[in-house]
């Protein structure tokens, strides 16, 4: 497992690509949508966009580590490396094991810098940090979770990003990271709620502001978690098929 993970993680460290998806194009959306949505408002109109697209757009753009592990799991599948492994004493769940914390890494050091950016430049409230740090390690876990489930059901590379691409966006726009849920259809909001983005981006601002209860967090958490471990369960059921996929 360890071996797996070191080899994962020194390989997403050489992907230049991953860098732009994972850091850069958050900051650049960031700043060019909080310019546009609090240009010429109030200090306390723009303290509001702003407390809302960091974490909004952080959320956002975490779910796109699922193309990246699409890709990943694609390229062993093809090259034979899922082959051999599965010729050898290794089991199943030390390859998924390894593969997962190797992108959990990647998610925690994404949200960790984005929130800094915000900090630094925006100078954000942090004032619950135990509840951040806590609801980013489980959004980590949600998120890469779902990335599993969908890099073992995927054919092919397009398919998964064009099914991520539906999640993040569709998400985004319903659960209320692109514009406040409560000025959305009371239809819309319903559907919105069932998103992890909803959730997600809730459990951040409340806990910016400090005002994130323990039972809020306790229910964002295990919805969260629920999203995440509903993903662990079909990969590893999925895992099978996947190896009768997989080329010599």
């Amino acid at each position: 497992m360890s071996a797996i993970f070191k080899m994962e993680l020194m390989n997403n460290a050489q992907d230049r690509g991953l860098y732009f998806w994972t850091f850069l194009l958050p900051i650049i959306f960031m700043v060019l949508f909080i310019s546009i949505f609090s240009s010429g408002t109030m200090a306390d109109q723009k303290d509001e966009v702003i407390l809302s697209i960091v974490p909004g757009y952080t959320v956002m753009f975490v779910f796109f580590i699922m193309i990246s592990m699409c890709f990943s799991f694609n390229k062993d599948k093809n090259n034979g490396m899922i082959a051999r492994l599965a010729s050898t004493p290794l089991p199943s769940s030390s390859y998924l094991i390894g593969k997962w914390l190797s992108f959990m890494i990647i998610v925690m050091i994404q949200i960790l810098v984005l929130f800094i950016f915000g900090k630094v430049v925006y100078n954000i409230p942090l004032e619950q940090p135990f509840f951040l740090s806590l609801l980013s390690i489980i959004l980590t876990i949600s998120i890469t979770g779902m990335g599993l489930a969908l890099s073992l059901i995927v054919r092919t590379q397009n398919m998964g990003i064009a099914i991520t691409q539906v999640v993040t966006f569709g998400g985004a726009i319903i659960g209320g990271l692109w514009v406040p849920l409560e000025l959305m259809p009371n239809n819309i909001q319903k559907i919105g709620k069932l998103t992890p983005q909803f959730w997600a981006h809730d459990a951040f601002m409340q806990s910016m502001t400090g005002t994130l209860s323990f039972t809020s967090f306790l229910a964002s958490s295990l919805i969260l978690l629920g999203f995440g471990g509903i993903g662990f369960l079909i990969a590893w059921v999925s895992y099978p098929n996947f190896l009768k996929r997989a080329k010599n």
